[in-house]
């Protein structure tokens, strides 16, 4: 049972993280012929100022 875990910060609409969920799924289902009943995918949501890039927050940089 492959599971997927995907970290993206805070701010994607429901319908964007229900497409995304659609085609990481299939995307496992083609590379590791996986039955696509036995896919599980995990979002992990971070706040903006949980995340940095160069020293900086996501938050503060406008990301």
């Amino acid at each position: 049972m492959p599971i997927i875990q995907i970290n993206i910060m805070e701010g994607r609409s429901d319908e964007q993280k229900e497409r995304l969920i659609s085609e990481v799924t299939d995307a496992c289902v083609r590379a590791l012929d996986a039955p696509k009943p036995s896919v599980r995918i995990i979002i992990n949501e971070m706040p903006k100022q949980h995340f940095g890039i160069g020293g900086e927050s996501a938050k503060k940089l406008g990301k």
